[in-house]
């Protein structure tokens, strides 16, 4: 029996059994259900379950928070539910716009969250070791961990590939032979820059762009797919929609090879003929959108990003802004979209600290503990359901705090070079890879100490332990009584 086997077989049961769910992911500490009747689902009795934390309904979705060891727990449920764990799970139709969007981006993007962390700390920590002096750049330690750090980012068409295959039902091969597709260096525009163009289109619009050449006697607007993540999405929801079709009027004994090929051999051509440039110059203007924001007022920015980050934590909104920061790695070299948020996870934790040191109640004051380190390594759902949320107001202080550290790195132009670690081993994100240089990283410990600061001061001195309070009046009527 597995550790996690009797709380999935009560998470199956209470979420309305096997036969009420659609589909199942997870994210960093969240098990993310589609359930055909959330109504079945009882919320009351998973929120008091031992080793769940509370339960959210957001985005179309039924998730029920658990903690850092939710991979664990995730795989004893698809066990229990009898779920694939690669199994893909299709749009309800049934959702409004924007929850399917959320659900997209989500379903694309959870699945290699963890290796990407992985990916960008190794990548951070390389150029930290490089300014400490451990090696340089041209030695070989430098060039090997700078590849394994490298490799997702450069091939995120492939990993994108593969996963929104899932998501949308098509071949995953199919979809990771699109991104490698992407990825081809000879058909990427840096390649092809080094020949003359044969004209230019668009010439004095912000969609300018050479013609190098020309593919069935179409010009082609070559475009840089490496790194980038958004292309690849729309090329592959293209794809099963061509895989739906080739099913229905292709031979069921010639499917295995022939639909491969009409999906593939029509996708291709038209994603980058097409799909990807249009896709392409419609992402560089939201960037430059994000950017142009930014550039208006930095402290702004970093204001409302912190203040608000932790709200739409809570309710998975925050997968709208994901792919917009790696967009800006990808065509930027750096991102200043997610850079704001970074104090919030500490600003939390400190508001914790503080309550550990004003909660009367010794059972609470233990549980704090595992909150207060899991919110150092970045992850606050402990904190903000099993704390501060329900307190309402330590809550509010922990924003506070987040604002504050975000103006701090708004106001010192603070970037971030890679997507890392969380919480406090997210610092060498904003170590610059391309020069070593850190002082990104002493900002960003300036941005904890403050988010800290303020988010521990205001819950030490303004907020009082009202359930003792409570307790005390309970005790006192039933004496009188």
């Amino acid at each position: 029996m597995g550790k996690y086997e009797n709380l999935a077989k009560e998470i199956v049961k209470n979420v309305g059994g096997k036969e009420n769910i659609n589909g199942l992911t997870h994210c960093i500490t969240r098990l993310r259900f589609r359930l055909k009747d959330e109504s079945k689902a009882k919320d009351e009795v998973l929120k008091n379950m031992e080793g769940v934390v509370t339960v959210m309904h957001s985005a179309g979705q039924y998730q029920v928070v658990i903690g850092n060891h939710v991979p664990m727990v995730f795989e004893e449920v698809c066990k229990v539910a009898d779920i694939s764990i690669d199994k893909g799970s299709e749009v309800d139709a049934h959702k409004g716009a924007f929850n399917k969007l959320i659900d997209i981006i989500s379903g694309c993007f959870q699945p290699f969250l963890g290796a990407l962390a992985a990916a960008g700390m190794i990548k951070g920590f390389n150029a930290l070791f490089v300014f400490l002096g451990l090696y340089a750049q041209t030695d070989g330690a430098y060039i090997l961990l700078n590849s394994i750090g490298d490799a997702i980012f450069y091939f995120m068409p492939i990993i994108i590939g593969y996963t929104s295959a899932n998501k949308f039902k098509l071949n995953p091969f199919v979809g990771m032979i699109i991104g490698a597709a992407l990825c081809y260096p000879n058909i990427q525009k840096s390649t092809l820059a080094a020949g003359e163009p044969l004209m230019t289109l668009f010439g004095g619009t912000f969609a300018e762009s050479p013609v190098y050449i020309k593919i069935f006697g179409i010009p082609f607007l070559a475009q840089d797919y490496t790194s980038s993540v958004v292309p690849v999405i729309f090329i592959v929801w293209f794809a099963s929609k061509l895989q739906k079709l080739g099913k229905k009027f292709i031979p069921e004994m010639l499917q295995n090879f022939f639909v491969p090929v009409f999906v593939l051999l029509i996708s291709l051509p038209l994603g980058f003929l097409v799909i990807g440039p249009i896709v392409s110059i419609a992402t560089s203007l939201v960037g430059e959108g994000f950017g142009s924001l930014y550039e208006l007022s930095p402290i702004i920015c970093g204001i409302l990003l912190g203040f608000f980050w932790q709200v739409l934590v809570i309710f998975g909104l925050h997968w709208g802004l994901i792919p917009l920061a790696m967009m800006n790695l990808g065509i930027l070299g750096y991102d200043t979209i997610l850079t704001g948020t970074f104090g919030a996870s500490f600003a939390q934790t400190a508001v914790v600290i503080a309550m550990y040191f004003k909660l009367k109640d010794k059972k609470q004051k233990a549980l704090c503990l595992p909150a207060i380190v899991s919110g150092i390594c970045g992850v606050t759902e402990p904190a903000i359901y099993g704390f501060s949320l329900p307190k309402k107001t330590p809550f509010i202080y922990s924003m506070i705090g987040g604002a504050v550290g975000g103006a701090i790195m708004g106001a010192m132009n603070v970037k971030s070079y890679t997507m890392g670690g969380l919480g406090i081993f997210g610092v060498v994100n904003y170590i610059n890879t391309a020069n070593n240089d850190a002082s990104g990283m002493f900002a960003s410990f300036i941005c904890i100490a403050v988010s800290m600061a303020v988010g521990f001061v205001l819950t030490y001195f303004l907020w009082k332990d009202n359930s003792v309070v409570e307790q005390d009046s309970k005790k006192k009527l039933e004496m009188s009584l």
